[in-house]
């Protein structure tokens, strides 16, 4: 079966039909699918259909229907013959874990130890914010506190065994 080829003075009036309405047809293509680059080759493919069909369409005033018709058949085919990754399994599977922090976790986990800062008493509970959470050395610290550096030293260590100990901070670490 051999397939008709149009005219020389049939391609001419399909090349300026193309040029005229080439951007309003690739609008429609383009809502017919997601992809630009898929809706290029759809409106190739319905342009080479309707090519292929040039002599055979009686009142080129219906042209555009007919483009518009055939765009939407080929995004139906194409829509019909996909193909479909997705098996059926007895389990769900889970997707491995990519090394980030688990966000919840860790503000269920800073809850804690916040609410297990505040247990201590107010002179421990002041050196560790000082020393820790301001970043600050155990000198600044025994300045800022007017204290000794030995007493910083002994009020934090007791404060961080008492943090150790705290029972709310043991679940956050298992």
């Amino acid at each position: 079966m051999t397939t008709p080829v149009c005219t020389s003075a049939s391609t001419t009036q399909f090349t300026a039909y193309v040029r005229t309405k080439g951007p309003t047809l690739l609008r429609t293509a383009r809502s017919l699918t997601p992809n630009p680059a898929d809706a290029e080759d759809l409106l190739q493919t319905a342009l080479t259909k309707t090519y292929l069909a040039w002599d055979r369409i009686d009142d080129h005033r219906a042209v555009d229907g007919y483009v518009r018709r055939t765009l939407v058949n080929t995004r139906t085919s194409q829509w019909r013959k996909r193909k479909v990754d997705e098996f059926s399994t007895d389990e769900l599977p889970e997707p491995a874990p990519v090394g980030a922090p688990d966000l919840t976790e860790q503000q269920a986990q800073r809850d804690a130890l916040l609410r297990a800062i505040s247990r201590l008493p107010p002179r421990q509970r002041a050196m560790v914010v000082l020393r820790y959470y301001e970043d600050m050395s155990e000198a600044q610290t025994a300045e800022t506190m007017g204290v000794s550096i030995g007493t910083v030293k002994s009020a934090v260590s007791r404060a961080l065994g008492k943090l150790r100990d705290d029972p709310e901070l043991e679940l956050c670490v298992a």
